[in-house]
C-alpha cells in the first residue's frame, strides 16, 4: 500500500499548552500552591500577638461566683420541706 493512499493527516500536532483541558488539570493545583505561598507569607509576617505573661494569674483573678453558685445549687439542691401526713 502506498503512503499517499493512506488517509493520513499531515498537519503538525498542536503544542500541549494549546489544549484547554491541560489548563483545567494543571491550573487547580497551581492555584492551590500559589495560595499556600500567600498563606505562608501572611503567617510569617503577621504573627499572632503574645498572650499576657501573667495569663495564669489573670485567669485565677476572674470571679466565677455565679457559675460556682449555680453548680453548687445544682449539686446540692434545695432542701425539701417535710410533707405533713
Amino acid at each position: 500500500m502506498n503512503p499517499s493512499e493512506l488517509n493520513v493527516d499531515e498537519t503538525p500536532a498542536r503544542p500541549w499548552w494549546r489544549f484547554g483541558m491541560v489548563w483545567m488539570v494543571v491550573g487547580g493545583p497551581l492555584i492551590v500552591v500559589f495560595a499556600s505561598f500567600i498563606t505562608l507569607y501572611l503567617a510569617v509576617t503577621r504573627p499572632d500577638p503574645v498572650t499576657d505573661r501573667d495569663y495564669y494569674e489573670h485567669g485565677l483573678s476572674i470571679s466565677h461566683a455565679p457559675a460556682e453558685q449555680a453548680r453548687n445549687h445544682a449539686q446540692t439542691g434545695v432542701p425539701r420541706a417535710p410533707v405533713a401526713p
